[in-house]
């Protein structure tokens, strides 16, 4: 019994940390994704952000975030209290031990799956101010989003706060993560505002193409492939037949319901424009994704594709709105993408999950948004008076590789 406690142990350890790995690989994709839906000159300042978040967002967990997420006693449901760095592992005495409080994986892993979930999220944010933001500014606000905002409303509900008392359920991170990355965003592009040319005297959107839609459609595709492990591992576990039945269940329907987000951006691209829009068939992807990871368990597989159907048709809609009557300049689509689609996620959830109700998916949503936009605009605030968060009107024109990182990605087209 012993033997089989420390192998099951190791294979749900192993899961988790596969599983990390895969949404790890996500961060390549957000890199490539928005890279793409930049303009040339924005190109190298777009990477550097991508790379420097990852960065700031595992030592900044682990310095604190983690804690305040995952806290041993917490001071209240609402209020975790404050601890800092990580401590050590699992005993195989504990482990062998058995029982409903025996661990069945490492601490370790579930540190190294947590922490780039709060990249992912950060990363929501960098594709929502590109091409005009200062790049100190950016991992300023990074510093203080993955210390502490984004952990606290973390703690609410996986940490065992009061959100997850309320019955809120978010399985994977529509809430958690997606909309509260474009929470943030919102705020930050509101206090940053638009493009320079983005919209005319008379209010009219104009159109700004990205350089490179290979580069956009293959960060899309790994995005897809690494959403398997932000959803499959959120199972926690693997070594049993009902739970590998049940991450099979969870790939599959994170599969189909980012197939009928394609397709339901697809249509409506094809009605209000006349034309197959590539990177709205792209949005509608992630969309679908967003959409099912609130919930990806529960639904059949034809109810998931038919959710992500529905998330497509959204994004499309919502992308057109929040660009042309709200004037909010959002170079990839994110706050759509994630926030606007995150919240039907959540709602889509009561669809399928007769343990979920409509009040309780509401109050998480409310709570959730409210913290994150009013606690990342008095930091973006305070980042502005210190410091400034936009380039100048002609760094912006030359483009925030070279005012920001002193090079350019495609010197040979530039000069």
């Amino acid at each position: 019994m012993e033997q089989i406690l420390q192998v099951s142990y190791a294979l749900d350890t192993f899961y988790f940390l596969m599983s990390g790995a895969l949404v790890m690989w996500m961060a390549a994709g957000f890199a490539m994704l928005e890279a793409g839906m930049v303009r040339t000159k924005n190109t190298t300042e777009i990477l550097a952000k991508n790379v420097g978040l990852f960065a700031i967002a595992c030592i900044m967990y682990m310095l604190v975030g983690y804690n305040i997420m995952y806290p041993g006693e917490a001071v209240s449901a609402y209020f975790p209290g404050i601890s800092f760095l990580i401590g050590g592992d699992n005993a195989v005495a504990d482990v062998i031990a058995g029982g409903d409080d025996a661990p069945y994986y490492s601490g370790m892993s579930d540190f190294f799956f947590q922490v780039v979930f709060v990249a992912t999220a950060m990363s929501v944010v960098s594709g929502a101010v590109a091409e005009r933001m200062k790049l100190m500014s950016f991992f300023a606000f990074a510093i203080v989003f993955t210390a502490f905002i984004y952990p606290m409303q973390g703690f609410w509900k996986w940490g065992g706060g009061f959100l997850d008392g309320l019955g809120f359920l978010d399985f994977a991170g529509s809430g958690v993560v997606h909309m509260a990355g474009a929470a943030a965003a919102l705020a930050g592009v509101l206090l940053l505002g638009a493009r320079k040319g983005k919209y005319t005297a008379e209010g009219e959107s104009r159109a700004i193409p990205g350089a490179n839609l290979p580069l956009a459609t293959l960060g899309t595709f790994i995005l897809w492939l690494g959403w398997f492990g932000f959803n499959g591992g959120s199972e926690l576990k693997i070594s049993n037949v009902e739970e590998a039945n049940a991450v099979a269940m969870i790939f599959v329907n994170t599969l189909m319901a980012a197939a009928g987000g394609v397709i339901g951006a697809l249509l409506m691209s094809k009605i209000k424009f006349g034309k197959a829009d590539l990177t709205m068939m792209l949005n509608g992807a992630l969309a679908g994704l967003v959409a099912i990871t609130a919930e990806p368990l529960t639904p059949s597989a034809l109810e998931a594709t038919l959710i992500g159907l529905v998330g497509g048709i959204i994004v499309v809609l919502a992308i057109l709105v929040v660009d042309k009557k709200f004037k909010i300049d959002d170079p990839v689509g994110a706050i759509s993408v994630h926030g606007v689609v995150g919240i039907f996620g959540l709602l889509a959830v009561t669809f399928t999950n007769p343990d979920a109700t409509i009040v309780a998916q509401l109050t998480g949503i409310a709570v959730i948004f409210a913290w994150v936009f009013v606690t990342s605009l008095i930091v973006w605030a305070i980042i502005k008076a210190v410091m400034g968060i936009r380039i100048s009107e002609e760094d912006e024109y030359i483009g925030a590789d070279q005012s920001e990182c002193g090079m350019e990605a495609y010197p040979e087209f530039t000069k």
